[in-house]
């Protein structure tokens, strides 16, 4: 009885100890691919948010790290910088909208030299399927309802969500998602247009530009 226990173990460690290392041998092979598919993931973000029409630049080598409370996160948020026939024409950059229904939504924004939104992608979230997942643009276009808006000191009342007195709207039976998203995008177009001098100055440090 304890032979067989003992053999079962050694089975079953043996067993772990090549399973593990499966495991490790398939990230080493994948990890370049996997980082390679995330990197034209992110350009084709970065072209939605910041069409081409306004850079001729290399968007994901033209990065750099920005921290600031006002992107919902204490952690380094990145920033990419257009340009258009070497001049500065826009900046996309992340931010986190600490206050989703089931979590952290993560938000990439595109905003012109003029401070207008030239667009606005969710990268991330865990909202609700059927309801607050309407953010994501493969769900509905309710995301796309941000371009051409700019966030000044007269306007702040509209944004919000039309059941607080905003012009954004809400989902059926989802209030929260919106809104988190909603103050995700207002904050980080109010950080951006008080902070574009400052931002554009900042050596690049991330994407490809560290490589």
């Amino acid at each position: 009885m304890l032979a067989a226990i003992r053999k079962n173990g050694l089975t079953l460690a043996i067993f772990a100890c090549a399973t593990t290392g499966l495991v490790a041998v398939t990230h080493h092979l994948t990890k370049d691919t996997i980082r390679q598919q995330e990197k034209i993931q992110l350009l084709t973000i970065l072209n939605q948010v910041i069409p081409e029409s306004l850079h001729d630049n290399d968007l994901y080598q033209s990065c750099s790290l920005v921290t600031h409370s006002a992107l919902g996160t204490n952690d380094p948020m990145p920033a990419y910088f257009a340009t258009l026939n070497g001049q500065p024409s826009a900046i996309a950059i992340e931010a986190i909208a600490p206050d989703g229904y089931n979590g952290a939504i993560k938000v990439i924004v595109g905003i012109n030299q003029q401070g207008n939104i030239t667009g606005t992608r969710v990268l991330s979230h865990q909202e609700t399927p059927g309801l607050g997942d309407k953010i994501d643009l493969r769900i509905s276009d309710w995301i796309l309802g941000f371009v051409g808006k700019t966030v000044t000191d007269t306007n702040q009342d509209i944004w919000k969500v039309r059941k607080d007195g905003g012009q954004f709207d809400q989902f059926t039976g989802a209030t929260i998602t919106p809104r988190a998203v909603v103050g995700a995008v207002k904050n980080a177009v109010s950080f951006v247009n008080e902070n574009h001098q400052q931002l554009t100055s900042q050596a690049f440090n991330c994407g490809g530009s560290n490589e």
